[in-house]
């Protein structure tokens, strides 16, 4: 089910398929967060803004309005 990483509920996993290349951070892409590569939501934040997840071993925080540009396919388990 093809949607973004902001609408990932808790522990669920997902492809990154494509992102708005101006809209992501420099240091997300360095840390693995491109095309083809595995995330999984770990956290939310209380009052719901960041959201935690893990990409290629490494657990970043991002804001949701940068979340909403990373197209996912989630991962049935």
């Amino acid at each position: 089910m093809k949607t973004t990483l902001d609408a990932l509920k808790k522990g669920q996993k997902a492809i990154i398929t494509d992102f708005n290349v101006d809209a992501i951070p420099l240091k997300l892409l360095e840390m693995g967060c491109l095309p083809g590569n595995e995330v999984q939501l770990l956290q939310i934040a209380p009052l719901g803004d960041p959201i935690y997840i893990n990409v290629n071993d490494s657990h970043v925080a991002i804001r949701l309005e940068t979340a909403a540009e990373i197209d996912v396919v989630i991962i049935t388990d």
